[in-house]
């Protein structure tokens, strides 16, 4: 049985009142929005993609600038993008971009996330491995220009949950950029407009729409608890001239 038939098929034992089937749809305001669909793939199908992507990815740890210094990156990560786009470079790294031939089973994903988002058409997708629950990233908005003013960004999640967070830039943080920078604060579930918490399960997805990167800075802070891996797939729009 092929990974998107196990995706299609039907869950044998429906429970109409599990929440978690639901898709979450938060309006952040002045045209950014959050879409979170917790079972986007189905639980087995969700386990035979974390082992094909655990096992087979070249995945590497690179060392990135930060603030004028070198430190290694907390977290595994690989770089796939159609051929001929702008290169992708952060935090003084530029990632090799692998083709999506590679991996087939990539397309599959992407397959599924066409179909979840008609009208998107995403070319470029980066990866990342934490390993557990030191492995983080930290506040940042994916606003490099090569996506263009209002990106759309698709988060695929798989193997150990883990909690995300966003929160409204102020003045001063719009103005700044940081991939790694540590948590500031752990934010605790609230009803405040300024700030949101979603825990990313196994086989969701979550998006990001309109000018969430221009008004929001999110991130995946350090979990003592989190002992497992969690692998995790941002597919992404490259503008090209």
């Amino acid at each position: 049985m092929s990974l998107m038939n196990l995706k299609l098929k039907a869950n044998p034992n429906p429970n109409p009142n599990d929440n978690a089937k639901k898709t979450q749809i938060v309006d952040l305001g002045n045209g950014s929005s959050v879409v979170y669909v917790p079972k986007f793939l189905a639980y087995d199908a969700s386990w035979e993609f974390f082992n094909y992507l655990d096992n087979h990815i070249p995945w590497t740890r690179p060392t990135i600038r930060v603030f004028g210094r070198s430190c290694l990156q907390p977290r595994d990560t690989c770089y796939v993008a159609t051929a001929g786009l702008p290169d992708l470079i952060y935090s003084g790294y530029q990632p090799h971009a692998y083709s999506w031939d590679d991996f087939p089973r990539l397309n599959d994903i992407l397959d599924a996330v066409h179909k979840m988002l008609p009208g998107s058409m995403f070319n470029s997708l980066l990866l990342n491995r934490y390993k557990g629950g030191n492995d983080y990233v930290g506040w940042h908005s994916d606003d490099e220009k090569l996506y263009g003013p209002t990106p759309e960004i698709a988060s695929v999640s798989f193997g150990c949950e883990r909690d995300f967070f966003l929160k409204k830039k102020s003045q001063k943080s719009s103005q700044e950029r940081s991939d790694e920078k540590p948590p500031l604060k752990r934010f605790k579930k609230s009803s405040q407009d300024d700030q949101h918490h979603f825990a990313l399960k196994h086989g969701s997805l979550l998006v990001m729409k309109g000018n969430t990167q221009r008004d929001w800075q999110h991130s995946v802070p350090k979990r003592a608890k989190a002992e497992t891996t969690r692998i995790n797939l941002t597919f992404r729009r490259v503008m090209q001239d």
